[in-house]
């Protein structure tokens, strides 16, 4: 089994067309995994990406010292969102294959529909929740600091703009973008079933015009959007790519021990940067034509260089993390497993508990003690609602479909 294969989770299967065969269309140039063993380094990583975020957005603390936004130019948002365009690609790629565009896309609107009313309900409990707080302590910067002063003066206007997904608070942003990216899933997947290269190139493309031209998605009341989608689409598209057969045909570049060698020194030299951040000390041994190109290091537009330290990690992560890791059935890994496999909830979840830990920080106790009490428990309480999750659907829904199965044969 190749490093690619170990990606795409199996090896491709294919059969030669016997001679006597009649000639047929030819096949479309995408591959899928044949269906077997749910992948559990992408719930692993996934559940991990949504730790990361939530422990991110509380403030600064011991334990944000964990998280890899301070040892890299990425963060756990690049994870989330290669993640999602590799699974959406996986799932509905098969259904492009097997029912065609028109089944697959409504299939992927449907999905779509479901992350739209996730991100709305959690709009409407995010606002409840900021405004019980700020006018219960009678401290309105409650609402200047999450983003919500402009929904407080223009009610009505301020929901329109937000069911238009141009009106997010303070960490509301993946959503939105994952919507969109969503949206565009069926003209990416279509054009991957018979080019998928030529679509990857596109992609990348729309990223270079984008930053030529600085193109970006407005938001209300001004501003832009915290992750323009006509960049981020790379990120997605690159996942896509790689779920329908692209890993599978980098298998000797990922094998090779010069990508390892190029990837372990990457990832060092932007180690070495986040220091000079805290460090400034540092900061005189870095050439200056080096740090007027390289900064800003822009994440609103996914700078080239938060790329590059992404696929870096991931090249990493599979030629030292196989598919068969024993490690995966571990029970110890089992909590961020079951997050990632229930990742939408998690998501929404996470962004209410980190708002409910910054309140209790700054009303009640912001020492270090505190912060990691908050920090722990906002964590398994995403363990235990994911474990209840899956349970309901393991135990519950089967359940249900039992029940109802004997209400219908017995004529009820």
């Amino acid at each position: 089994m190749t490093i690619a294969d170990q990606v795409t989770g199996s090896t491709i299967t294919g059969t030669a067309k016997p001679a006597e065969a009649k000639p047929r269309a030819r096949a479309p140039a995408i591959t899928l995994p044949t269906i077997g063993e749910r992948e559990l380094r992408l719930d692993l990583f996934r559940g991990l990406a949504l730790w990361l975020i939530f422990i991110d957005h509380l403030p600064t603390s011991l334990l944000t010292w964990f998280t890899i936004r301070n040892y890299g130019f990425s963060d756990a948002t690049e994870i989330f969102i290669f993640i999602s365009g590799y699974t959406a690609a996986f799932v509905y790629g098969r259904a492009m294959l097997e029912s065609g565009f028109v089944i697959a896309t409504a299939r992927i609107l449907r999905r779509v529909w479901q992350i739209y009313v996730a991100h709305v309900f959690l709009f409407t409990i995010f606002l409840a929740e900021i405004s019980y707080v700020a006018t219960s302590f009678e401290n309105p910067l409650y609402t200047e600091e999450m983003g919500i002063m402009d929904f407080l003066k223009q009610p009505d206007v301020t929901i329109v703009q937000a069911l238009l997904l141009r009106f997010r608070p303070v960490n509301m942003d993946v959503l939105p973008l994952y919507i969109v990216l969503m949206l565009a899933l069926p003209l990416i997947l279509y054009s991957m079933k018979w080019r998928p290269d030529v679509t990857l190139g596109l992609s990348v493309v729309l990223y270079a015009v984008t930053w030529e031209f600085d193109l970006y998605f407005s938001a209300y009341p001004n501003g832009f959007w915290a992750f323009n989608p006509l960049a981020w689409q790379l990120l997605f598209v690159f996942g896509a790519w790689c779920a329908l057969g692209g890993a599978r045909r980098m298998s000797r570049i990922l094998a090779s021990p010069v990508t390892m060698w190029i990837s372990i020194a990457y990832l060092a030299a932007a180690f070495y940067v986040t220091l000079t951040w805290y460090v400034p000390q540092l900061s005189q041994f870095m050439p200056k034509r080096i740090e007027q190109w390289m900064y800003p290091i822009d994440k609103t537009d996914l700078d080239v260089l938060r790329f590059t330290h992404f696929l870096a990690l991931a090249a990493l992560t599979v030629r030292f993390l196989p598919r068969d890791w024993p490690g995966l059935k571990s029970r110890w890994l089992r909590p961020l497993i079951l997050c990632g496999q229930h990742s939408l909830e998690i998501f929404c979840l996470g962004v209410f508990l980190a708002f409910a830990g910054h309140f209790i920080l700054a009303e009640v106790s912001g020492g270090a003690a505190m912060h990691a009490l908050i920090s722990l428990s906002g964590v398994l309480i995403m363990w235990g609602v994911a474990w209840v999750i899956s349970w309901y659907k393991r135990v519950a829904d089967k359940s249900g479909t039992k029940t109802k199965n004997a209400d219908l044969a017995g004529g009820g």
